[in-house]
């Protein structure tokens, strides 16, 4: 059974004993917190393998409890899965661009959260540096910084590569283009985030079939991009 550790933050206790309950069950070792400021503080402390966010809190609310641990380098690789009775759109967008990893929206069905649970953390669990990628007939090499397709060298530019590099190791995780501008391109890029669709633009054209109908590089309207497998 898994010792992962969880922690759930939410205001409300039913749901908090209900998810505790359930993830329990699975065998994940279960922390809770129903402020904001006290679950920033408890997440510092354990360094759980999983946060379970809910937006309405006490003290800070959700987003702002998320955009902390992005900020803080011991705790920012931490996956977040956003809870929220909200359902519109924008707040699961700002949630992504904040760096929740997926969101779930209220009433959830247990079955539905601890699926979303188990590939989250599937995702980000025993990640090695890789010195090379695989997939389908293209092969990357992070150390020679070289991409073969079929055997043959694609040439990319080094912001190409670099942007490839850091989709691949992030792969399933929604990048936001604020975030890769920050990455690769630096702070004075900010804000040019049209940067970033002619470079993907680019990649695309030399590493897809179709790069009208991309099966790697997917673009995740009004957000960013996510590296898939091509499943």
């Amino acid at each position: 059974m898994s010792q992962e550790k969880v922690i759930i933050v939410d205001d409300e206790e039913h749901i908090q004993e209900l998810i505790k309950f359930n993830l329990e069950n699975m065998g994940y070792k279960v922390l809770c917190s129903g402020n904001g400021i006290e679950a920033l503080k408890l997440v510092k402390n354990e360094h759980p393998d999983l946060v379970l966010l809910d937006l309405m809190l006490p003290g800070m609310d959700g987003f702002e409890v998320c955009k902390e641990i992005r900020k803080d380098n011991n705790i920012s690789n931490i996956p977040i899965i956003m809870i929220t009775a909200k359902g519109e759109e924008l707040d699961r967008i700002l949630g992504l661009e904040l760096g929740a990893d997926d969101y779930i929206t209220k009433p959830f069905s247990v079955r539905e959260l601890t699926a979303r649970v188990k590939a989250v953390l599937r995702r980000t669990t025993f990640q090695p540096v890789e010195k090379s990628f695989k997939f389908d007939n293209i092969v990357v090499d992070f150390e020679k910084h070289e991409v073969l397709k079929d055997a043959k060298k694609v040439e990319l530019t080094l912001k190409e590569f670099e942007l490839l590099e850091i989709l691949i190791k992030n792969k399933g995780r929604v990048m936001t283009r604020d975030f890769l501008l920050d990455k690769i391109w630096g702070y004075e890029y900010i804000g040019e985030t049209r940067t970033v669709d002619v470079h993907i633009r680019h990649l695309r054209q030399k590493i897809e079939d179709d790069d009208k109908n991309p099966k790697y590089i997917e673009t995740i309207r009004g957000v960013g991009y996510r590296f898939n497998l091509g499943e």
